[in-house]
């Protein structure tokens, strides 16, 4: 029997959660008696619980906008001991789909899904996004309860109808699920069977609980693997540390590093406290040394020689699951960073492969994804990436997509599988490189990013600024916004997600013309900081300078030499920069100059700029 089941309780908003799960810590001793006492003397707005009764619901609210709003909002963990022995830590999900994101990281740890569906209101939208969630995350098995029967007359042609649609529902993601009839409410069926059910002859969810087995191993690995999160060094000892996953490791073990040929043997497992250990079952924290030096470093991941073999290697490519968390959708082209275990890594997601329709869980084509969508995708990362599966590995097949900019969580990512083609490229390092290039040039590259409004002047500037560099002898090259769409980027619009991946592009060129020892000039209104941000993130310091062609709105409309503005007033221009969509000035830049002034001196500045690296 597993000693500890994790459990995750979900469903749509007002299902009863909290009652349900407040109800079993209170009957299985899980509840202090202060909670019991706040929870008999405190009540929400609106309550229908009589004075001295127990509200059970408030024994699982964590913050206070909860017990305000009367709804969960953060996931509340709590613990309780079965008749059994067994152990139960639930996580109790909240139920609207604004709180998706929270859900999903409570999925990824659970075993088994307590799904509540509200007998009067039946099998909602949410439902299924929580079912389609838990699949995702792994949680192969789903207890179904059909709450708040007492709404319904206890109605048994209500409870089989609900059940039918959730098992159907189950089914096609593959996920097995059980349905049991209650009201948490009134306490029916819950801990002990109830009189108002005598149609029922099941378990009841104490009982699902307490005898609950899984049927196979819950998503865990053959062999073990131990992301590295620290090298720890001192006098005669290098060890390393951390978080053993997948399965149990050994003194004697064979290890190898992913990515590399060199393999040993463990010498000791050190646990917490550097207790020797004859053994290391997943989830213990350890400090393995080897028996011979190897090179080890932070992010790194040991395992043994054997699952390296079946092919566990880094790659810069793989599909991926996505959910996605934030408020702002999807852009191809735009970098994020992309956390694993202890590694991160710049990402790129190059297409959309699908979005996953809840309702009747098939996949629809799709271009972005929104907020709580699900889908499909295939990413790059700069570096190479050590990820398993997550079928085969929760732990080491599992990442988070962060914003560079914002630091927001935008998406939980799961591996379906590496892109071997992100296996096959490796960069030829030639012999003629930038600094010999500079050397014949005479001339130090660097890349000047001109950002700004439509018409506030990018483009005469950096025709102005080419002919002054030109006139001194140095080698230049303009990548202007126009010219550029009407070659390489004559496929993208101008949609968010087209202008990430124009930025994108034309930033990548430049660091191709800036190894060939050029000073570029980009004259792009890239009106997005993420964006701009990302394509600096390109460069080593002091290669990229960020200008800011400040010229006010007033004056651009005014000159206005290709019609924008005018097609944009008149609403045939939906996504004009500054009028349609945001412009969003550098908070940071390198240089300010001023579009409205005098172009000498502008280019003075600009040359200045050139020639202070």
């Amino acid at each position: 029997m597993v000693s500890v089941l994790r459990v995750i309780a979900c469903g749509s908003v007002d299902d009863g959660k909290s009652t349900l799960i407040g109800r079993l810590l209170a009957k299985t001793g899980g509840a202090t008696d202060d909670e019991l006492d706040y929870a008999t003397r405190t009540r929400r707005g609106g309550s229908t619980i009589p004075a001295g009764e127990v509200d059970y619901s408030l024994l699982t609210d964590g913050l206070e906008a909860e017990h305000e709003q009367g709804i969960t909002i953060d996931v509340a963990y709590r613990f309780l001991d079965l008749p059994s022995g067994r152990r139960v830590i639930i996580a109790d999900a909240p139920g609207h789909e604004q709180y998706t994101r929270n859900m999903a990281v409570a999925a990824s740890t659970a075993d088994l899904a307590v799904l509540l569906i509200d007998a009067t209101k039946g099998v909602r939208e949410q439902t299924h996004r929580h079912l389609a969630i838990c699949a995702l995350m792994g949680v192969r098995a789903v207890i179904a309860v059909v709450n708040k029967l007492d709404g319904v007359g206890y109605d048994r042609a209500v409870f089989d109808k609900l059940a039918n649609e959730v098992q159907e529902a189950a089914s096609g993601l593959d996920v097995a699920a059980s349905v049991i009839p209650a009201s948490a409410l009134s306490g029916d069926n819950v801990v002990e069977p109830s009189p108002n059910l005598p149609w029922y002859d099941g378990p009841t969810l104490l009982d699902a609980l307490a005898n609950w087995q899984p049927t196979g191993e819950l998503d865990r690995a053959e062999d073990y693997r131990l992301p590295v999160q620290y090298v720890i060094r001192a006098d005669d000892f290098r060890g390393f540390a951390g978080t053993v996953v997948g399965s149990s490791v050994r003194p004697g073990d064979a290890v190898a590093v992913a990515g590399s040929s060199v393999t040993s043997k463990i010498d000791r497992v050190l646990g917490p406290g550097g207790v020797e250990l004859d053994r290391a079952d997943p989830g213990t924290p350890v400090t393995l040394t080897l028996s011979h030096d190897v090179d080890v470093r932070r992010g790194d991941l040991l395992t043994t020689p054997e699952t390296l073999g079946n092919g566990l290697a880094p790659a810069t490519a793989c599909s991926a699951t996505l959910v996605w968390t934030a408020e702002e959708p999807l852009r191809h082209g735009r970098s994020y960073l992309l956390l694993a275990g202890s590694r991160t890594v710049p990402a790129v997601v190059t297409s959309v492969r699908g979005r996953l329709e809840v309702l009747s869980g098939k996949q629809l084509a799709a271009r972005t994804l929104g907020l709580n969508d699900i889908g499909t995708v295939e990413l790059t990362t700069d570096t190479p990436i050590c990820l398993d599966s997550y079928q085969a590995c929760r732990d080491t097949g599992s990442f988070l997509l962060v914003d560079r900019v914002t630091k927001e969580t935008v998406a939980a990512g799961m591996v379906r599988y590496a892109l071997r083609r992100g296996r096959n490229i490796v960069p030829h390092a030639y012999t003629v490189d930038r600094e010999t290039r500079q050397q014949l040039k005479g001339q130090r590259a660097k890349v000047l990013w001109l950002t700004g409004l439509p018409g506030a002047g990018k483009s005469t500037i950096a025709d102005a600024l080419e002919r002054k560099l030109h006139a001194m002898g140095l080698h230049t090259y303009v990548l202007d916004g126009d010219n550029v769409r009407s070659g390489l980027n004559k496929d993208l619009g101008f949609t968010p997600e087209a202008r990430a991946e124009n930025v994108r592009r034309v930033a990548e060129v430049s660091r191709i013309l800036l190894d060939a020892g050029l000073i570029v000039i980009v004259a792009l209104v890239s009106p997005f900081r993420t964006d701009r941000a990302v394509a600096k993130g390109l460069f080593q310091p002091g290669d990229f300078a960020e200008v800011w062609v400040n010229t006010p709105a007033d004056v651009c409309a005014s000159r206005d030499p290709k019609g924008l503005y005018a097609k944009a007033k008149a609403g045939t221009l939906p996504n004009m920069t500054g009028m349609g969509q945001a412009y969003e000035p550098p908070e940071h830049p390198d240089l300010v100059v001023d579009g409205a002034g005098s172009l000498d001196d502008v280019t003075d500045e600009l040359c200045t700029l050139v020639g202070g690296v």
